[in-house]
């Protein structure tokens, strides 16, 4: 094996599901699939033959030693792939092959592998009405099989194979689903991005929200999740968006922040845990001391003309409400 192997990224699995020749194939196809050898596994005795197996005496089942990185796909996506191309309740047979050495099994290696393993096969045994005969095991033994069955199909473009072109095609166009990180990235600008999962600081006086004091509420630019309203917004000549207090405290979280040689307290999003600002204690008295600093690039403005087709009408009640205390003052 390639010494690149070692990383830490790449992990292996033991796939079998009937003939090896086709779902060595089919895993091999599989984008984060890095490497796929096959052999027999979890059986009686040491270094089988091929023939040995196929008497069906020896308790090994023909099976792929996969290696994945799991930075590009996880064992619970593989399993899924893998759950498409066999039949799970069929006992010592998959296709038109069968026998003890043609069982359906996952062998694994780590306790890690085998907890998720297990929740993948409890989903996986919802779907039907009578146990699975696919079975998960602890790997006991494997040995590699001769030359000639390795990577077989690919020497052997007409050999025998249970399987067909439609599921190899499948293999071969299945793309990891995105991760939170990269949908983020794709949603928000580079600043945005730099400012919420970064904790980086926009330029004060140069950013979109200093002086907007226009009615409406500022949301967190990655949930949605309503933060201020424009009435608690305040002109303090720090440059940035200053805020009296947020919309409920249950909408802020507020850590220790000793970075940069400075005693502060940071201001996050509860549902998004986005960096948004800091909080201070140098503003209006009347309006009770608090000065929420907060970046323009971690907020979303919503003017209250837009709120209702926003998704955000339940909270103009509340500019009613001050509406009319302004009035009775």
């Amino acid at each position: 094996m390639r010494a690149s192997m070692q990383k830490l990224q790449y992990k292996t699995i033991y796939l079998a599901g009937g003939c090896f020749w086709g779902i060595e194939k089919y895993l091999r196809l599989i984008n984060g699939v890095v490497d796929t050898e096959v052999g027999y596994a979890n059986g009686i005795t040491s270094r089988p033959t091929y023939e040995e197996v196929c008497e069906g005496q020896t308790g090994h089942a023909e099976t792929v030693k996969v290696i994945y990185d799991t930075q590009v796909i996880e064992l619970k996506e593989l399993l899924g792939l893998f759950y498409e191309v066999i039949d799970p309740l069929s006992v010592n047979r998959q296709g038109n092959d069968s026998g003890v050495q043609y069982r359906s099994a996952i062998f694994y290696e780590t306790a890690e592998d085998a907890l998720i393993i297990n929740k993948s096969l409890k989903e996986l045994g919802r779907e039907y009405p009578q146990p699975l005969a696919l079975v998960s095991e602890q790997l006991d033994n494997y040995y590699p099989a001769e030359e000639y069955h390795q990577r077989y199909l690919e020497k052997n473009p007409a050999g025998y194979c249970h399987l067909d072109d439609k599921q190899f095609a499948q293999a071969s166009k299945w793309q990891p689903e995105k991760s939170e990180a990269t949908k983020l990235k794709e949603r928000l600008t580079p600043l945005q991005y730099d400012v919420t999962q970064n904790n980086a600081t926009e330029l004060a006086f140069k950013n979109e929200y200093w002086q907007n004091f226009k009615e409406g509420i500022y949301v967190d630019i990655v949930s949605g999740e309503p933060l201020f309203f424009s009435h608690d917004k305040f002109e303090s000549g720090c440059g940035w968006p200053s805020f009296a207090k947020p919309i409920s405290n249950s909408v802020l979280r507020e850590l220790e922040d000793n970075t940069y040689g400075m005693k502060r307290i940071e201001v996050r999003g509860s549902k998004s845990d986005s960096h948004l600002g800091h909080v201070f204690t140098d503003g209006p008295q009347e309006r009770g001391g608090l000065r929420y600093c907060i970046n323009s690039a971690a907020l979303k403005f919503i003017p209250k003309a837009q709120m209702r087709e926003e998704g955000y009408a339940d909270l103009l009640p509340l500019f009613e409400k001050r509406e009319t205390n302004d009035d009775l003052t």
